[in-house]
């Protein structure tokens, strides 16, 4: 993997993911060279700096883009708000959990990420998932009348925003297919404006995604699959195995035993996502003391759940993955035994996306999954 830091994999993996997510080398050098410094004192302590650093060259595109969209330069201003999304929600989510700026950060990611849409992607829309007497916000891409749909899922940190600039919905729409990219509890608008945390049963929040797709005509309610990158490795084989409306499932990423890895990061092995990691942890589940909530987490385990998996299955890891064992992704494709389908791809160090969920070639991995899908769904 790239390391414009040396030694920081969290601060690293936050690069090479807005690399891969349409970021430009130029614009992300100018705002990593003044935090080389920071970058040695520790993934945690820097982070205010990452945020002042990342804001900057935010607020220079920006700029560019109010210029552009006053000249009637629509592409380039959407493009230029599209750019300032990826950066500014990647710089948020290293944030602390409790850090004063980070809700208000996160809302101007939101309202950036509108303009986006509005100048450069009118085609997507922002909707709102009726979920448990309260709503799931979501973004929907269209590919049509009548098109089958993925539902996209999250994973600890992420949020809808780095769902968009993946452009995995961009390549899911190239293959007629829609996309729902969906904030689950535990994740993103949903977790920080809604205070709605994680919870094992995730059938709960598949049945509100599948129940609103089935309310839309223009989705084929017939064909709607679901895939979960990350932590979405753990939720989405858990929902297709008790939500039986799916037609099929995708995990990102083979969270098979999530439990047994926060165990593992107690004794700091493994590498780990995000920094002020525990704070981050306890927040997306709502838990406040980490000793109740390392035995809580082994709830956390698709062993005895993937057994029901009766769909089409497809397992993606990367061979180098630091913080998910690659043994996870075979334990998760050996037990998934009422799959009418299940595969397996090990993405290895010589291809590319070899590191935790393809983030260091992110369109070999995104292009791979769409390919497979529409393949599932009869798409030519």
């Amino acid at each position: 993997m790239f390391e414009y830091f040396p030694g920081n994999y969290v601060w690293n993996l936050g690069v090479v993911a807005t690399l891969n997510s349409g970021g430009l080398i130029d614009e992300v050098d100018r705002a990593c060279r003044p935090i080389r410094e920071a970058a040695t004192r520790g993934e945690d302590a820097g982070t205010p700096d990452f945020l002042r650093a990342w804001s900057t060259l935010t607020d220079q595109l920006v700029s560019q883009a109010e210029e552009a969209e006053k000249a009637g330069h629509t592409r380039t201003a959407g493009q230029l708000y599209a750019r300032a999304t990826n950066y500014l929600s990647q710089a948020e989510r290293l944030q602390s959990a409790s850090a004063p700026e980070r809700l208000d950060t996160y809302r101007r990611v939101l309202e950036l990420q509108q303009k986006a849409f509005d100048l450069k992607d009118p085609g997507i829309t922002r909707v709102a998932i009726p979920y448990e007497g309260t709503t799931l916000p979501a973004y929907f891409s269209s590919a049509g009348y009548r098109a089958p749909v993925m539902i996209m899922w999250n994973g600890l940190d992420s949020t809808k925003e780095h769902m968009y600039s993946s452009g995995h919905w961009e390549e899911l729409a190239a293959r007629g297919i829609s996309c729902l990219m969906v904030d689950c509890p535990g994740s993103g608008e949903a977790l920080r404006l809604q205070g709605l945390t994680a919870r094992v049963d995730t059938e709960a929040w598949a049945a509100a995604c599948v129940d609103y797709l089935e309310s839309r005509d223009d989705v084929d309610h017939d064909r709607i699959g679901l895939v979960g990158w990350s932590l979405g490795g753990y939720y989405a084989p858990r929902a297709a195995a008790f939500e039986k409306r799916l037609a099929l499932v995708v995990a990102w990423g083979a969270n098979h035993d999530w439990g047994a890895v926060q165990r593992r990061r107690l004794e700091r092995e493994g590498e780990r996502p995000v920094p002020h990691y525990w704070e981050h942890v306890l927040w997306v589940w709502g838990h406040d003391n980490l000793d109740t909530f390392v035995d809580f987490a082994d709830a956390v385990c698709l062993d005895g759940v993937v057994e029901h998996i009766t769909v089409p299955f497809l397992i993606c890891h990367g061979e180098n993955d630091r913080q998910i064992p690659v043994s996870y992704a075979h334990r998760s494709h050996e037990q998934a035994t009422s799959s009418p389908n299940r595969q397996l791809r090990i993405f290895t160090a010589e291809e590319g996306a070899t590191e935790h969920i393809g983030l260091d070639h992110l369109p070999h991995t995104s292009t791979y999954i769409a390919d497979w899908v529409a393949d599932v769904l009869g798409i030519r």
